[in-house]
Parts: structure tokens; C-alpha cells; sequence
């Protein structure tokens, strides 16, 4: 992510704090010697205390995600390591946003949102920004449109049972199902469930190719960095503590909402289809049991 930012020019200082002092160093060696090649930034290792005067604080660290674990499942180990670094970070954090994106990034964000005792707008998590870009994709690929132009969204929690709003979606000004009548692939209203399990497993496939994901997230977490440091007013589907949008409250959650200078600037409440409504309640369920497993 941070290699990411850097060629973005986006942010004029990174800071790099990690466990592992040394690791932190030798990438922010590494990152500066691209210098030459990027716009200018002051790349360095830091630690708690340098954070302080940030414009956003991200959040990466935690346990990685082994083959064929759920998010949910790397919950207890990850929220541990989520507290301490939100508590190291409270006399730091002034006016910065958090932006959390470890994982299960709709727990972590209730946890790091208890931990620091902010205002909700402030600390917000990466959410399903990444699984509606990769619905976007599928789409495009089937519909034969560039995924610029591909208009869809995925809330819910970022994992398993996480909700496609097949009712939303739009290629460039058209409703899908229109759009569908006259198109002769006749593809997407039959694969439906194929579309939602390939974005549904994406990661999980990836993990297993490679060990991690990195590229996609990054660029993810990138977009809803610079809808925070341009002020862009973006609407991303990015975790959020709801209190009372959608009929919910007291979860951490990823709905579409707008991003800005003070971080969440609004909950976009849009209508949703019963199976939707339905889909989001036992998303939201999901969650409160695994936070309440916490507490």
C-alpha cells in the first residue's frame, strides 16, 4: 500500500511503523531509491509518535489470512493486535482519520473505533470497496464494457456473506436488466451465482496461488485515500458504524458512503430489494456475533 501511494504522489510524507523496526527501514531504503522516478515524498521508518500531525492513518498489521481461513476466523489473533496499535496511537492520532484495512476489516473497524473513542466519521475501514471493484470487473468481462463503465456495488461484510445489489447495477446509463435485453451474449441473468461465487472466492483462490493479496487492495485502499486527501466527496462502499441507516445500528458495516476531508461524510441509504434487505440484516448479524464473541 504504501509503495502504491508513493508512485500515486498523493501523499507528500509516509511513515512507516512496524513490530519489526528493521523491515520497516529497509522498505523505506527500497521506496526512496525510486525516488528519482516518482513525485517527490519524505519515505521514512517511524514510529507511534511520528504519526502525529497525519492527515490519515492506515492500518495493515495483523495475522495473515492462511489457505481456506476465513476472515472471521483470523478475528481473536487480529483484534488483539488492533487494540495495542490503536492505544500506542491515542496521544498521536490529533485530527488524522483511520483507515483501517486489516482483516476482518468490519470487526477491526468496531474494534478500532471502541479502542480510540472517536467519532465514527473518523475511523472507517476499507470495507467492500475491493470486492465491488472485482464485481465490476466480472461484469465487464461478461457484458464486454470496460469496467469503468460498470456501475455496481457490494455491501455488507467484506467476506462470505457480503450482498451483491444486482437491483443497482448500471452499465454506463442503463439498468442492467435493460441493458440485458438488448445485448445477444445472454450471459449475466444466468450467471448470476457464478458471478457473485468467483468474487466471493476471489481471494481465497488468490491466497492459494500466491500466498496473499497485494496489488488489488492496494490500489482499493489508494482510492479511498485520495477521496480523503483531495476532498473528492467519493461514494465507496467502505466499513462504517451505522446507527440506524438500513434498520441497524451498533455495527460495523460497508454501505455505499461519501468520502471527504473529515472522512465519512455521509451514509448514502438507498433502496434495496427484499432479498437485498434481507441478505444485508444476515450480513450484519454475522458480524454483531463475532463481535459479540469478543466482548
Amino acid at each position: 500500500m504504501a509503495y502504491t501511494l508513493q508512485i500515486s504522489g498523493l501523499a507528500t510524507e509516509i511513515v512507516l511503523v512496524d513490530s519489526n523496526r528493521q523491515a520497516a527501514e529497509g522498505n523505506a531504503m527500497d521506496m526512496n531509491h525510486g525516488l528519482f522516478f516518482t513525485p517527490p515524498a519524505n519515505v521514512r521508518a517511524g514510529d507511534f509518535p511520528d504519526c502525529a500531525g497525519s492527515d490519515l492513518i492506515v492500518i495493515t498489521a495483523g495475522a495473515r489470512q492462511k489457505p481456506d481461513e476465513t476472515r472471521l476466523e483470523l478475528t481473536n489473533r487480529n483484534a488483539a493486535i488492533c487494540t495495542s496499535i490503536v492505544r500506542e496511537l491515542e496521544p498521536h492520532i490529533g485530527e488524522a482519520k483511520i483507515l483501517m484495512v486489516s482483516n476482518p476489516v468490519d470487526v477491526m473497524t468496531y474494534v478500532a473505533l471502541e479502542a480510540s473513542k472517536l467519532p465514527s466519521n473518523r475511523v472507517f475501514g476499507s470495507g467492500t470497496v475491493l470486492d465491488s471493484a472485482r464485481f465490476r470487473y466480472e461484469l465487464s468481462r461478461r457484458c464486454g464494457v470496460d469496467a469503468r463503465n460498470v456501475h455496481a456495488y457490494v455491501i455488507g461484510e467484506h467476506g462470505d456473506s457480503e450482498v451483491f445489489l444486482w437491483s443497482q447495477v448500471h452499465i454506463g446509463v442503463m439498468p442492467l436488466e435493460i441493458c440485458c435485453q438488448g445485448c445477444d451474449r445472454g450471459c449475466v441473468p444466468d450467471e448470476r451465482m457464478e458471478i457473485e461465487e468467483r468474487v466471493r472466492k476471489s481471494a481465497y483462490h488468490i491466497i492459494e496461488a500466491k500466498g496473499y493479496t497485494n496489488y488489488g487492495v492496494s490500489l482499493a485502499v489508494l482510492r479511498i485515500i485520495g477521496a480523503v486527501l483531495r476532498n473528492e466527496r467519493s461514494v465507496l462502499t467502505v466499513s462504517t458504524l451505522l446507527q440506524g441507516e438500513y434498520g441497524l445500528e451498533n455495527v460495523c458495516i460497508s454501505v455505499p458512503c461519501l468520502i471527504g476531508s473529515n472522512g465519512i461524510e455521509r451514509v448514502m441509504e438507498t433502496t434495496l430489494a427484499d432479498d437485498e434487505r434481507d441478505g444485508l440484516m444476515n450480513s450484519a448479524q454475522v458480524l454483531k456475533s463475532a463481535i459479540l464473541a469478543l466482548k
